[in-house]
């Protein structure tokens, strides 16, 4: 009995101590219940506003995606010629009473852009860069108990501003976060790692704290280092004092036996809570990730990770995601990471502004490098209204609070200052360089500072001649790389950005021919009438490569540390080479709506270990038409191809291929290739010819799903004949219903000439395929899917809510 009474006792605090933790500092979902519309409404700071008439949405929330595609849209062929213009939020809340003695805050991870806040009429400032996360303090506006408004002025007007498309309005999420007078800073801490191994690690902590009193406070500050089972395996504690209404820094030093080292197949993550206690009682608690890990760059060997020499295998990505926009969820973005380890990508170049906190968190869990990157413009412009109209105001303070936020995620190992900076050309870059990179050493010196550079001659590179880049990142031109260690003598080097390669999802054509598209800028080409680019990976950027010419380069260097392809995934706007109607780009090795190329498998086989063999394209075509059927493979000394039992003879990579190919005359029938090793099978893959469409058929990337209202289900839709041969060139129109706990937010077949709008309820397939994007709405209820097209049998697919 006194046993089981002590058990409940220590039970009971223990509770305690977890509320108490929980509840020191308090952080809330603040997207829900927004009122929005679209215009110019200054008068809606008024505390006595009527926004009956304005839509209820909840964030994150881009209105550019909802809007029509048009020519004349002032955003232009850059930004997917979607429309921009003004908007206002507008949010009635209340706040407890006994928050009266808190400090209350709200945070915004990213609107863009322009951006002015005011609370109960009270203007808080203003934030022009769309891409950069902020905070006000809200404790002397708010009406404690009581109702407060939140309005929120959003202005995109002024375009074109953008060589992508941004989206409009506030596209990340947004917390409202009360701390104790006596708390950590908002991006408070800071973790290194002094010396890593596998024995023994230490850990310096340097902590901001904010005194908001009107008194000086002693207080107990403890660091605590948990492993990823929540186990504290190291901590340290230290008495402290801090005078009243002011900010100070306090440091701790910790060391860690045998830790588990974060690379990017075991991304193995710590983390370090920082408790403030006051009198014993818990006045603020504070989380920041922690992976141990250490890296080099070397310019003769290139780049390691945890002293194993490792190739830096990486793509490009925007912000936009697909059918969603700018719209930021964690759910989207972690589908794209998916794919891309899956295909083998270890690292991520986040073009060309700082991408959201779910991006770098799932960074840090996924284990992708990360190069960070702050600015695509300096002073000098590029489009008429971009960031260069910012730049003397805000550049340093843009630039420190991107460093504050994101250098404490183990994912990041490269500061990018710039991308192709048109200071490159003229002597302004040399001071420009060396007062970011003085601005980014103030703030962290853990890891090298670089910049993507177009321009190789040293003579012709002011940004080089500043001396103040640790690390040269090179766009394009891989056919000097070769000269590199010769022409830029002990520099460490890496391809920031290559390849600008041209493919269609589905799409060929015959015969094949490696050829640039335009041939110079301007110059006229020989494209395809319905916008396509065929998918054989032979069409190239006038500045750039094919993906093998590229990789080919790059694998044989070993001083370069690796490459970032452009891009990872198409993205919305730029949608090089073609005119309107083409409304997005054609560089992504994924399309827009998340369906792989075929150049994809090609990387699968290069930076993968997995068994991989790859034929395509699909195989129907007229009778007796010459059919160029390509293969990727590894782990294999040869493929033998066959079609209707016939082997078309067997062939292998000579030399540096990548790929392996013959000229076929088409039959109706099975293609069938088989990979061996040793004389034994590897692999088998088959083609079939599909026959007439029998039915539609809806795979779903998840089948069970949370009602939290941003839970996203990605529903694949095609059609296939009887036998369940995917039909490759069907175009059917298919009309979507949801019902019960979602809704439908966006639908794309990845063509990027398609001119429909990501949020019809219906959508075409492209060359076979199309997605049906689907969220919570947060009823508990099971959500279904029908589809249905024609005089096919309308198809149904459930998810479960958990």
């Amino acid at each position: 009995m006194i046993l089981k009474k002590i058990i409940v006792a220590l039970t009971i605090l223990f509770s305690i101590s977890i509320f108490a933790q929980k509840q020191a500092r308090i952080i809330e979902d603040f997207n829900k219940n927004w009122n929005f519309k679209l215009g110019d409404y200054p008068e809606a700071v008024n505390t006595n506003f009527n926004t009956s008439s304005w839509r209820t949405v909840q964030l994150p929330h881009d209105w550019s995606i909802e809007g029509a595609f048009n020519k004349n849209n002032p955003t232009k062929q850059a930004q997917g010629f979607l429309p921009a213009g003004k908007g206002w939020y507008h949010k009635v809340f209340t706040v407890p009473a006994n928050w009266k003695n808190k400090s209350v805050s709200v945070e915004f991870d990213g609107v863009f852009k322009n951006s002015e806040v005011f609370i109960n009429g009270h203007s808080l400032g203003m934030r022009p860069n769309g891409y950069i996360s902020f905070g006000y303090d809200l404790s002397k506006y708010l009406n404690f108990g009581k109702e407060n408004i939140i309005a929120v002025k959003v202005d995109n007007d002024a375009q074109p501003n953008s060589r992508w498309y941004t989206g409009s309005g506030i596209y990340r999420n947004v917390r409202l976060v009360a701390s104790n007078k006596l708390h950590v800073a908002k991006w408070g801490t800071y973790v290194t790692t002094p010396e890593v191994s596998t024995e023994k690690s230490k850990i310096h902590v340097e902590v901001t704290v904010d005194n908001d009193n009107d008194i000086a406070k002693e207080f107990k500050l403890v660091t605590s280092i948990l492993n990823a089972d929540n186990v504290e395996v190291a901590n340290f504690s230290s008495t402290e004092k801090i005078a009243p209404k002011t900010t100070e820094k306090k440091m701790h030093d910790l060391s860690l036996n045998q830790p588990k080292l974060w690379s990017t197949e075991n991304p193995y993550l710590y983390k370090v809570v920082t408790t403030i206690y006051e009198k014993s009682k818990i006045a603020d608690n504070y989380e920041t990730p922690l992976g141990f890990r250490f890296f080099s760059f070397d310019a003769e060997k290139g780049f390691s990770l945890n002293g194993k020499p490792t190739k830096i295998l990486g793509v490009c990505l925007h912000h936009d995601n697909g059918a969603l926009g700018a719209v930021e969820n964690i759910h989207a973005v972690k589908r794209k990471l998916v794919l891309l380890k899956e295909m083998g990508a270890n690292a991520i170049r986040m073009s060309h502004n700082p991408h959201s906190l779910e991006m770098m968190q799932l960074c840090d869990e996924m284990g992708f490098i990360v190069q960070d990157e702050a600015f695509d413009v300096w002073k000098k412009k590029k489009v008429t209204n971009d960031y260069h109209k910012d730049w003397d105001e805000w550049h340093k303070k843009d630039l420190e609070d991107f460093i504050l936020r994101d250098r404490n995620h183990p994912s990041v190992m490269m500061w990018s200052i710039g991308n192709e900076i048109r200071e490159q050309f003229d002597s302004t870059g040399i001071a420009i360089t060396r007062e970011l990179a003085k601005i980014v050493k103030s703030l962290d010196t853990t890891r090298p500072v670089t910049s993507a550079l177009t321009e190789n001659v040293i003579e012709k590179n002011f940004i080089y001649q500043s001396g103040a880049l640790d690390l040269l990142g090179f766009n394009y031109k891989h056919e000097d790389y070769k000269d590199f260690p010769e022409r830029f003598k002990g520099q460490k080097i890496l391809a920031s950005e290559s390849v600008s390669a041209l493919e269609t999802r589905g799409h060929y054509d015959f015969p094949d021919g490696i050829k640039a598209w335009p041939s110079k800028h301007g110059a006229p080409f020989d494209g395809n009438a319905d916008w396509t680019v065929s998918a054989y990976d032979q069409v190239k950027s006038y500045w750039g490569a094919t993906h093998e010419e590229n990789w080919k380069t790059i694998k044989k260097q070993d001083f370069m540390a690796g490459t970032f392809i452009w891009t990872g995934f198409d993205y919305i706007g730029e949608p090089d080479p073609y005119p309107y109607p083409a409304r997005s780009s054609y560089f992504g090795i994924i399309d827009l709506a998340g369906f792989p190329k075929d150049v994809y498998y090609m990387y699968q086989s290069e930076w993968t270990t997995k068994p991989v063999l790859y034929i395509f394209p699909h195989w129907n075509w007229k009778p007796g038409q010459e059919v160029d059927v390509w293969a990727y493979y590894n782990n294999a000394d040869e493929v033998e191809l066959f079609l209707n039992g016939k082997s078309l003879g067997k062939k292998a990579k000579q030399n540096d291929d990548l790929h392996i190919s013959w000229r076929v005359k088409f039959e109706s029938g099975t293609l069938k290739a088989i990979s061996r090793k040793n004389g034994k099978v590897v692999l088998e893959k088959e083609i079939r010819t599909a026959g007439e469409a029998s039915k539609i058929d809806l795979k779903a990337d998840k089948m069970v799903f949370k009602n939290d209202t941003y839970d996203l289900v990605y529903v694949a839709v095609s059609i296939t004949d009887k036998e369940g041969n995917l039909l490759p060139n069907a175009d059917d129109l298919i009309d979507f219903e949801v019902t019960g706990g979602g809704k439908l937010v966006g639908v794309d077949n990845g063509y990027q000439a398609n001119l429909d709008s990501f949020k019809a309820n219906s959508c075409k397939l492209f060359n076979g395929k199309c997605i049906a994007i689907i969220q919570s709405n947060g009823r508990k209820e099971n959500i279904q899917l029908k589809a249905k097209t024609g005089s096919l049998q309308t198809s149904v697919i459930e998810v479960k809510v958990q």
